[in-house]
């Protein structure tokens, strides 16, 4: 009789232990995939902060310009697809499409040396670069919770519990430049030469 006792007090225990486990992954897979979401509409809001300044960049630049029709329709192309975009990982594609935009944007205006003294276009260039380097915070904070969170839907045994969730790997916000290590900076005294290397990607 005791050892019958024995067993189901020990196969009580077990599912309580279980139920537990359970209860406690699945709050601690909720609570990454908020963080994720979360970390996400921050990169987001930041994008959208460039995309916004494109059109007055690209104003500015095509008063000096406008036989540059070809970069202007490229950034405009680049543009649209990043505002269109459904997923991260679609708006990840169209983000870099648009840095890559921007640089080539920029290098033609290295012909304009009056454009680089225009007022707009040195207001606009401080506004790019801050938002630069707000992306490249947010980015950062984004990557480091993607590593926590796909970490965790992977690993044993609570990968089963985020099958039966759903879960899938988040995408890593990665730059096209791979040699990018620290947020474009400005440098008017070489005609926004380092600006233009952090941005061109292609």
């Amino acid at each position: 009789m005791k050892a019958v006792l024995g067993v189901i007090v020990f196969i009580l225990l077990l599912v309580i232990s279980a139920g537990l486990y359970y209860y406690t992954t699945y709050n601690k897979l909720i609570r990454l995939q908020e963080e994720v979401q979360k970390a996400w509409s921050d990169v987001d809001v930041q994008l959208k902060r460039r995309a916004d300044l494109i059109p007055n960049l690209v104003n500015t630049v095509k008063g000096y310009a406008q036989h540059e029709k070809s970069i202007f329709e490229y950034v405009a192309k680049a543009r649209s697809q990043l505002i269109n975009a459904k997923t991260p990982q679609d708006e990840i594609n169209a983000s870099n499409q648009l840095e890559g935009a921007i640089g080539r944007l920029l290098m033609i205006v290295e012909k304009y040396p009056e454009l680089k003294a225009n007022e707009e276009f040195t207001r606009l260039m401080d506004n790019l670069e801050g938002t630069e380097n707000r992306i490249a915070v947010a980015r950062q904070r984004y990557n480091d919770i993607v590593a926590q969170y796909n970490a965790a839907i992977k690993s044993m045994p609570a990968n089963i519990i985020a099958n039966k969730m759903g879960l899938k790997p988040a995408p890593y916000f990665k730059v096209v430049n791979k040699q990018e290590k620290q947020p474009p900076k400005v440098n008017f005294g070489n005609a926004t030469s380092q600006l233009v290397m952090g941005l061109c990607a292609a």
